[in-house]
């Protein structure tokens, strides 16, 4: 099997689908519902890649991805925002050190894109 990547997103049915896509381009996956879930599936799982949604309960994407930035466990694995809020959330992603922040749609439609996105970070 490929790698592992990290899938972070509240909403069951679309954590499911990017889920999917990730298996059917021949990587492992490890789920997240919420920011502190995340935090503990990546340092428990060591995961090539997250894709990390922003907007959820708990720890939002943003808070999720400073923590792992300063803990030296999970401070190199690469993080790709996926949103629904596009510009709003983009730069306040990037700054807590998110390495690209994505539309959702593109992703979930997309095979090639999880494969790109594998081949550039992980």
């Amino acid at each position: 099997m490929g790698k592992t990547v990290l899938v972070v997103e509240d909403f069951d049915d679309v954590r499911n689908a990017m889920k999917i896509m990730v298996q059917l381009s021949g990587h492992r996956v490890v789920e997240a519902a919420d920011g502190r879930q995340a935090v503990q599936q990546a340092t428990e799982h060591q995961p090539d890649l997250i894709l990390m949604d922003l907007a959820m309960p708990v720890y939002d994407g943003i808070e999720a991805t400073r923590e792992l930035r300063s803990d030296p466990k999970t401070s190199q694995i690469p993080i790709v925002a996926v949103t629904s809020y596009g510009q709003l959330y983009r730069d306040q992603a990037l700054e807590a050190g998110c390495n690209e922040v994505l539309d959702k749609p593109v992703l979930m439609a997309d095979l090639t894109m999880v494969n790109s996105l594998v081949s550039k970070y992980a």
